[in-house]
């Protein structure tokens, strides 16, 4: 076997990916052609704004009603909604619509259907009406279920979500009308991620407004849950990927040594953007900024190739469909430029991992029809009652369904990431900060408003020229899965491919059910004679007390910080199996159920497709690995020893001693050790077949077989260090990482 045969393709890539062009993105401009991202956004949307234009007066006033008070929807005013949808996505080139849902994949799901209409007798017509508007029939008998259907019951429908502003998307060969929607079952049944997240916000809503009316403040017109998702991201040319068998299957590389150089310069964060990412990023945002995704911030991250999109806050439904359309035009948009964009948690090994933090928070739309973000400290947050009592419910929440929260973000490519290289660890804390932590720890002590109150201040630079820097409420802490960051939350431990629904319901559910309870427990007070704000600081005293285990500021990398979690009684959950289970306990998940976010039933289905889907990606990622040893890493080694011993021998029959001998020993005792390993993963993943609890499986893929994986991972690195560049058939991290 000559070196060349196994090396060609590599060698081919490195001379594509180290020639390409730059691809010059297009700008938005307005009409006059001037640069403008405002006068672009949300030209392929169908928003309030169009709809005002197109609507007679009395149905856009219905339908404003439904979108901004959550009023019923009247199907009445359907018909004028589909005419008008109809025609403006015609105006703009579509012959097609569908309705966009997210099934349980963690995807998007769509059927297209033409606007066609054909009568017997009568010419063709192009149609779109109302009873197409508001819903549609998908089979459903593909999509994951978690048992609420079986397979032979097909019938599933997706149901218009108003609130969400109806899109065109280029699909190739035409435009297509998409209508987000929610996707259930003939029986009710939510089979989708936005369902739950809709009726989260509803349940949030009703627990605020129903608090503020105790309390005696002025009654919110709607209550948002709203969300700010940072998507992480690496990119790596597509001359790379395609002869890397375990990227394009598994998402993530399963052998690759180290380079000399990865992240430990610390020169990539922030620094200049290549100019192939840049013109990347370019076009993405402006697709993004057509579809009304309000993309704002881009930058490099931590590690060679990894980079940052985030956009501005939205509510929560909101955000959650511009997340996946984000996802969805990188994907499009990077092949475009020769890159494939990679979204798992942690494609390469021995660098950062990619994470989706989530900055959290809740805002009430007030009549003046301003919103107010009610995790506002404000410049003296001590003093800010209303602050310190949605913090401290906030922080119960946390503290209560810790094990929940970290259930919401499973996943066999985020069980690599937690823990290490600035992803927050598997133990759910809060981070505070100083400023704010002292305050709590005074209000547990009963000492409230401490006199002067916590102003805000400011940093100098020491340079006149130089402004004077306000200084946020707390600092930032990169281990913390949930930390304050001046007016919201980010609960950082979000893995870069999961959607963001299931997490985000799971949070306002948590937040909610405890306002329900804090609202009854100040009720109770002020029945008993006590002033509505003397009730609300006596709960918030309770609570500071009470959430102290949840608190932590320190590093939540440590050994120190695992020992200190188990004493306050935190959970520490590692893999995902541990975090399904957890979950599973009916004790532990009733909150959902409580609230009217899920029923039993739906609960148990997410659980058990999570379960199915850790399995279903290990044992991917084994077969994968398997290949890859068997086609790639063993005829690599066979290659090179056999060049070695050919050595050796005319060196030997020449009289000439060589070195040669001994790297050629090495390589075959690193080969058998590789054959060993694979025989050893091989035997773990045999005694599996027989095992039919898909929850018992799950916990030995994670904890037998995965280590066996690794195992052998180890030494298919070792091996690639000592290998002649050109024997290895696989990219190389240096080069996957470093040619951009």
């Amino acid at each position: 076997m000559g070196a060349g045969n196994l090396s060609s393709g590599r060698m081919a890539a490195l001379g594509v990916a180290g020639s390409r062009a730059v691809r010059h993105a297009p700008q938005p401009t307005d009409a006059a052609g001037r640069v403008s991202v405002a006068a672009e956004f949300g030209r392929r949307t169908l928003d309030m704004r169009k709809l005002r234009q197109r609507l007679p007066g009395s149905v856009f006033a219905k339908l404003e009603a439904v979108i901004e008070k959550g009023q019923k929807l009247d199907r009445s005013i359907a018909a004028a909604v589909a005419h008008a949808a109809k025609e403006w996505a015609m105006e703009n080139g579509a012959t097609h619509f569908c309705h966009w849902f997210q099934p349980l994949t963690g995807l998007t799901a769509e059927k297209h259907d033409a606007f066609l209409q054909t009568m017997f007798g009568s010419d063709p017509i192009e149609t779109f009406g109302p009873s197409q508007l508001i819903q549609s029939e998908p089979d459903a008998s593909s999509f994951p279920s978690g048992g609420m259907r079986s397979t032979f019951e097909a019938r599933g429908y997706t149901a218009w979500d108003p609130s969400s502003p109806m899109f065109l998307m280029e699909t190739g060969s035409g435009w297509t009308l998409c209508i987000p929607s929610a996707y259930l079952s003939w029986y009710g049944h939510a089979l989708d991620e936005k369902t739950g997240l809709l009726r989260s916000n509803s349940a949030l809503e009703a627990a605020v407004k129903k608090l503020f009316a105790t309390l005696g403040y002025e009654a919110p017109v709607r209550v948002a849950s709203t969300i700010g998702a940072e998507q992480e991201y690496f990119l790596v040319d597509r001359a790379f990927t395609t002869h890397r068998p375990d990227l394009m299957i598994a998402g993530r590389s399963l052998v690759g040594a180290a380079p000399p150089k990865g992240q430990q310069l610390e020169d990539h964060y922030f620094g200049a953007i290549p100019a192939r990412a840049a013109a990347f990023m370019g076009e993405f945002e402006h697709e993004l900024y057509q579809l009304g995704v309000p993309a704002k911030t881009r930058h490099n991250e931590v590690a060679p190739a990894q980079f940052e999109t985030a956009p501005i806050f939205e509510e929560a439904h909101l955000a959650a469909d511009h997340n996946q359309l984000t996802m969805e035009m990188m994907r499009r948009v990077a092949r475009r430029h020769d890159f494939d964009v990679l979204f798992h948690e942690k494609p390469f090994a021995g660098i950062n991992g990619s994470g989706k933090h989530l900055n959290w928070s809740m805002a009430a739309l007030r009549k003046d029809g301003s919103w107010d973000n009610l995790l506002e400290p404000g410049a003296t947050p001590d003093r800010n009652l209303r602050f310190l009592l949605v913090c401290a419910a906030v922080m119960r929440a946390v503290h209560r369904h810790a094990g929940v929260l970290r259930a919401s973000i499973s996943g066999s490519g985020n069980d690599h990431r937690l823990g290490a290289n600035e992803a927050p660890p598997a133990i759910i804390s809060v981070f505070l900060g100083s400023s704010l932590s002292e305050i709590f720890d005074k209000l547990a002590k009963g000492r409230f408003a401490a006199k002067g109150g916590a102003k805000e201040k400011v940093l100098s630079l020491g340079v006149s020229h130089l402004p004077e820097v306000q200084r946020d409420a707390t600092d930032r802490n990169r281990t913390s899965p949930f930390a304050f960051t001046g007016n919201k939350f980010e609960f950082r431990a979000c893995g870069a491919s999961m959607a963001i629904s299931f997490p985000v319901t799971c949070v306002n559910a948590a937040v909610a059910d405890v306002l329900v309870e804090l609202e009854a427990d100040i009720a109770a007070r002020v029945k008993r004679g006590a002033t509505p704000e003397a009730a609300a600081l006596e709960v918030a005293q309770a609570i500071a007390k009470e959430t102290a285990p949840i608190r932590f500021e320190g590093d939540g990398y440590s050994k120190e910080w695992h020992a200190e979690a188990a004493k306050r009684g935190l959970p520490n959950l590692p893999k995902t199996p541990d975090a399904l289970d957890w979950l599973a306990d009916p004790k532990r998940h009733e909150f959902l159920v409580r609230t009217g976010i899920f029923k039993k039933e739906e609960v148990h289905a997410r659980i058990h497709i999570r379960v199915e889907r850790y399995v279903k990606d290990v044992d991917i990622e084994y077969q994968t690995l398997l290949r890859l040893v068997d086609q790639q890493v063993f005829p690599a080694a066979a290659s090179y020893l056999g060049e070695l011993s050919a050595s050796v021998a005319s060196a030997k029959a020449a009289g000439i001693d060589t070195p040669h001998a001994a790297r050629a020993r090495e390589i075959a005792r690193l080969a058998g050790e590789i054959d060993d390993a694979r025989d050893a993963m091989n035997k773990i993943y045999d005694s599996t077949r027989a095992e039919h609890d898909e929850a018992k499986k799950a916990r030995r893929f994670a904890y037998e077989l995965c280590p066996a994986m690794q195992r052998v991972r180890q030494s298919c690195d070792a091996l690639e260090t000592l290998c002649g560049d050109a024997h290895w058939p696989l990219p190389r991290y240096q080069e996957m990482l470093f040619i951009r």
